[in-house]
C-alpha cells in the first residue's frame, strides 16, 4: 500500500475531535500491523514537497483557474504525467472534482477562518486553502494529514511564508465540522434560494434558473422549492462513468467481459463501475465511447423519429467534440444513409474524426466538415433529412461532470448564446427536406435556451410544427423516460436528481414548408 493510501485511510469526520481521534486509531494501527516503511525523502525534504496525488490536485486546479482549463481534460493528462494510478489517482480525482464543486461554499469558510476578504490572497494560495479545506470537511482525510500535506504544497509551489499562511488558517477550518461551519455561513442569509445556492455550492443566478426550469416544466413553485436542494446534490455527485455501445460496431460481450453493466436508462447505455475505460480496445478503436446516458437518449431520438419519404442524408450541424455524431454514425450505417459531421472549429472537428474512427473503419458514408453552421442551411438548402443541432450553451445541465462551468458562466453569456442558437436552429430549418426533422437539443435546462429558443424560431417562421419527442424517448426496457414534462408538453427535459442523466434538453421539429 502507498504512503498516501495509508495516510489518508481516516474515519469520516464527526464531531471536533474527530481527526484527533483518527489520529491516535492510525498510530495503533500502525502498532499492530508492525514497523512503518520508511520514506527514502529526509524530513526537510517531506516537509517541502507535497506527495503526487495532491500535487496532481493542485495543478489541475491552477491549470483550471489561470488558464481555462477543463478539469475533465486536464486531470488525465496531469495523473498520466505524475504516473498516478490506482487509489492514488483515485484520490486525486476526488480531491480535485469535489474542491471544484463545493468552492463557493470553502471560499466563505476560509475568508472566516482567515479573516478576511478571498480577494486579498493570491491565487495559488487560494486553491491551495480550497484543496486543504475539501480535506477537512468533505474526505475522510485526519486533519493532521490534510494540513501538513497542503502546508508542503504551498512551500513547494509559493514560498516559506504561504506555507505559514495556509497553515494557520486550516489549522482554524478544522476546528469545527462542515455543519457547524454551515451554521456561521448561513447564519446571516434569509432568502431560501440564496441559502440553498451557499449550502449547494451554486452561483444564486443558476440557483434561481434551475427552480424556474423546474416551474417551467410543470412544478408548482412549492414543488419546485422542494426539489430543488435534490437537484442541486445531484450536481455534486459524481455522475456514473457511463459508455455507449454503438450498434452494430461492436457486440455486448465486449463491455460485458470488461466489467461494465447495462444502464437502465438508455439501450445502448453502459455503467463501468470502476477502471479506466480508455484500457478497452474497444474504447480506442471508436467501436465504444464515453458519453452521458442522457445524450444517447435524444440521439436515438432523433433517429427513430417516423419520416415520410426519402432517409438517406443525416447532418450532425455542431458534431464537436463528436460524441452524439458517433452514435449517429453507428445507426446510419445500419440505415444505409450518409452522415455529415460538421464542425466549426477545425481542432474540434479533429475530435470529431477520431471519435467517428471504428463506425468509418465499418463502412459508415460519414463526411467531416469545418464550417460555420449558421451558413450550412444557405448553402445546401432542404438536402438533408434529420438534422441534429446540439447548440452551444451555458452547460448548466452537466455540472456533475464539468463543475467548474457553473463558476465560469454569467447571466451575460445568455446575451450572446441566444442569438447563436436561434441561428443555428435556422440554418437546419433551412437545411432539412420538407417532411424532415430537427432535433434541437442543449446541455442546460435554462428557459432561455431550450423552450423560449424553439418557441421563437417556431413561431416567426411559420413552416414548421413540433413532434412529440417525449414518445420517443425509451430505456433499455423500451418504456417511455417519466417526468421529462408537464402533460402537453411535446419537447423533453431530462434532469441529473430525476433521471442520473445531465440534463438534456430536446425538442423534435418537422420542416412543413
Amino acid at each position: 500500500m502507498s504512503r498516501l493510501a495509508r495516510e489518508d485511510r481516516g474515519p469520516a469526520r464527526g464531531g471536533r475531535g474527530a481527526g484527533a481521534r483518527g489520529g491516535r486509531e492510525e498510530r495503533r494501527d500502525d502498532r499492530r500491523r508492525g514497523p512503518r516503511e520508511r520514506s527514502a525523502q529526509r524530513p526537510a525534504e517531506r516537509a517541502r514537497q507535497g506527495d503526487p496525488a495532491r500535487d496532481t490536485a493542485y495543478r489541475v486546479l491552477r491549470a483550471v483557474d489561470q488558464d481555462g482549463a477543463y478539469a475533465n481534460l486536464e486531470l488525465p493528462q496531469e495523473l498520466r504525467r505524475a504516473r498516478v494510478r490506482g487509489r492514488d489517482a483515485a484520490f486525486a480525482t476526488e480531491l480535485t472534482y469535489g474542491t471544484l464543486r463545493l468552492q463557493g461554499l470553502y471560499d466563505r469558510v476560509i475568508a472566516q477562518a482567515a479573516d478576511r476578504d478571498l480577494s486579498q490572497v493570491d491565487a495559488p494560495v487560494r486553491d491551495l486553502l480550497r484543496l486543504g479545506t475539501h480535506q477537512l470537511l468533505g474526505m475522510r482525510v485526519p486533519d493532521h494529514a490534510a494540513v501538513s500535506s497542503t502546508v508542503a504544497l504551498a512551500r513547494q509551489h509559493v514560498s516559506q511564508g504561504a506555507g505559514g499562511f495556509v497553515n494557520a488558517v486550516l489549522r482554524r477550518v478544522g476546528e469545527r465540522t462542515r455543519e457547524e461551519w454551515l451554521g456561521i455561513v448561513l447564519e446571516p442569509i434569509t432568502d431560501p434560494v440564496a441559502r440553498a445556492a451557499v449550502e449547494h455550492s451554486h452561483p444564486e443566478w443558476v440557483v434561481r434558473a434551475l427552480r424556474a426550469a423546474l416551474i417551467a416544466h410543470g412544478s408548482t413553485a412549492s414543488e419546485a422549492d422542494a426539489e430543488l436542494p435534490e437537484l442541486l446534490r445531484a450536481h455534486n455527485e459524481p455522475g456514473a462513468l457511463t459508455l455507449v455501445l454503438r450498434p452494430g460496431l461492436v457486440e455486448p460481450d465486449a463491455l460485458e467481459q470488461a466489467g461494465a453493466e447495462p444502464s437502465p436508462v438508455a439501450p445502448t447505455a453502459w455503467t463501468l463501475p470502476a477502471g479506466d475505460p480508455g484500457v478497452l480496445s474497444a474504447v480506442r478503436d471508436g467501436r465504444v465511447a464515453v458519453q452521458d446516458a442522457g445524450s444517447q437518449l435524444l440521439t436515438l431520438a432523433l433517429a427513430e423519429a417516423p419520416l415520410e419519404g426519402t432517409d438517406e442524408r443525416w447532418l450532425d450541424l455542431c458534431a464537436g467534440p463528436g460524441g452524439k455524431a458517433g452514435l449517429l454514425a453507428a445507426l446510419a450505417l445500419e440505415r444505409g444513409a450518409s452522415l455529415r459531421a460538421n464542425e466549426v472549429s477545425a481542432h474540434r472537428a479533429e475530435l470529431v474524426r477520431n471519435t467517428l474512427t471504428g463506425a468509418i473503419d465499418a463502412g459508415a458514408d460519414v463526411t467531416v466538415t469545418v464550417e460555420d453552421g449558421r451558413d450550412v442551411g444557405t448553402q445546401e438548402p432542404g438536402l438533408y433529412d434529420r438534422v441534429l443541432v446540439d447548440a452551444p450553451c451555458t452547460g448548466l445541465g452537466a455540472l456533475r461532470r464539468r463543475p467548474e462551468s457553473r463558476w465560469r458562466r454569467s447571466p451575460q453569456d445568455l446575451a450572446t448564446l441566444g442569438p447563436l442558437q436561434r441561428e443555428l436552429l435556422d440554418s437546419a430549418l433551412d437545411a432539412v427536406r420538407v417532411g424532415g426533422v430537427v432535433a434541437y437539443a442543449t446541455c442546460s435546462p435554462h428557459i432561455a435556451e431550450t423552450t423560449l429558443v424553439v418557441e421563437d424560431v417556431r413561431k416567426r417562421r411559420g413552416d414548421v410544427e413540433l413532434v412529440d419527442v417525449r414518445a420517443l424517448l425509451r430505456d433499455r426496457s423500451g418504456q417511455q423516460v417519466a417526468d421529462t414534462g408537464s402533460e402537453g408538453e411535446l419537447w423533453a427535459q431530462l434532469w441529473s436528481h430525476r433521471h442520473d442523466t445531465d440534463g438534456m434538453f430536446v425538442a423534435l421539429l418537422r420542416r412543413t414548408g
